[in-house]
């Protein structure tokens, strides 16, 4: 009888520009206080990238490290699943520019928009595929800039958001996180709380879509915060049920770093204790696709897990799109006799 494949994250990485803006930075661009921000989001600071630090660039920075963390090279890859929502382009592909980059000349590529969710959906796909058998290592990179689409004249959401990658590397060997489940979900008619209204086929640039600033986020962030403490709720709960854990079987929790109000409210409902709830988001902000990843990574890089220990993401993201995923710490004893 051939033994099940399963998917198992063997490697992490990250990145974050070196450039802080800080509170009292936005003090002196927009009408806010540090005293405003940090209590309606718990963000302090945030990372922005350079001008000529594109996303493809910083993904690239956290992708040599989850290979390194994995013990593998880049020809190994067979595949570049590249979730974002800033682009260097329309098109090609930021997961093609990187494959360049890397010179992984036997890897497939393209990219994945599924905005904040955009970790754990691209974590999704590369479960299945290596469960398929169909690839053997998967590089799976969330990286964004979102400074490029941020509006520093709205203080209601240019304080909210910074720049950075994360990565890992999916395979069906080695010692890691199991990928034990993953639950997703959309709701397209609730669009246009979140979007950049202008750029696309519907709305291609125009002077007058340049003058509108139609360019730019927009979001209705009270709506936002509503739907998002329920569908992330949601979505953990049937991935916990799925594969059988009770909510006092998480080791830790970790959520999209979008708001700490929402995060607090889902640890809440979750009743998981404060300092197994993993935080970012006090100096980077909301990175977007590649938040879950950046604390995950940092999660990996402070903590030993024991065999074991569930670690619980969850996110959600425009579009709308949520999702949540169950991993276990867990010693490969195929590979390691």
């Amino acid at each position: 009888m051939t033994k099940h494949r399963q998917a198992r994250i063997i490697g992490t990485g990250s990145y974050l520009p070196e450039r802080i803006l800080s509170n009292h930075d936005l003090e002196k661009m927009v009408d806010t206080t540090d005293e405003w921000i940090v209590t309606r989001t718990g963000m302090k600071e945030r990372r922005i990238a350079r001008p000529d630090e594109h996303t493809s660039e910083m993904g690239f920075h956290a992708a040599k490290e989850a290979l390194a963390s994995a013990g593998i090279s880049a020809d190994q890859i067979d595949l570049i699943l590249f979730a974002t929502i800033t682009p260097d382009f329309s098109f090609p592909s930021s997961a093609c520019l990187l494959q360049a980059r890397l010179k992984a000349v036997n890897a497939a590529a393209n990219d994945i928009q599924a905005a904040c969710t955009g970790f754990i959906y691209t974590l999704s796909q590369a479960k299945a595929y290596i469960e398929s058998g169909l690839y053997q290592n998967i590089l799976v990179v969330a990286s964004e800039k979102l400074s490029s689409i941020v509006n520093y004249e709205d203080r209601n959401t240019c304080v909210l958001f910074g720049d950075g990658a994360s990565a890992c590397v999916v395979s069906s060997k080695g010692d890691g996180l199991l990928v034990r489940d993953v639950c997703l979900g959309a709701d397209g008619e609730l669009a246009e709380l979140l979007m950049v209204p202008a750029g696309g086929s519907r709305k291609p640039a125009s002077q007058e879509t340049v003058c509108a600033k139609e360019h730019y986020l927009r979001m209705e962030g009270k709506e936002v915060f509503k739907h998002a403490v329920r569908r992330m709720e949601a979505a953990s709960k049937q991935c916990l049920d799925r594969v059988g854990l009770k909510e006092s079987e998480i080791s830790w929790l970790i959520p999209h770093q979008a708001n700490m109000r929402i995060i607090e409210a889902i640890a809440k409902r979750f009743e998981v204790p404060s300092e197994r709830v993993f935080l970012t988001i006090h100096k980077y902000g909301n990175t977007s696709a590649s938040s879950v990843g950046i604390a995950l990574d940092e999660l990996l890089k402070s903590h030993k897990l024991q065999n074991g220990e569930n670690v619980l993401l969850t996110a959600f993201g425009a579009g709308l799109t949520w999702g949540a995923s169950v991993l276990t710490s867990n010693r490969d004893e195929a590979s390691n006799g």
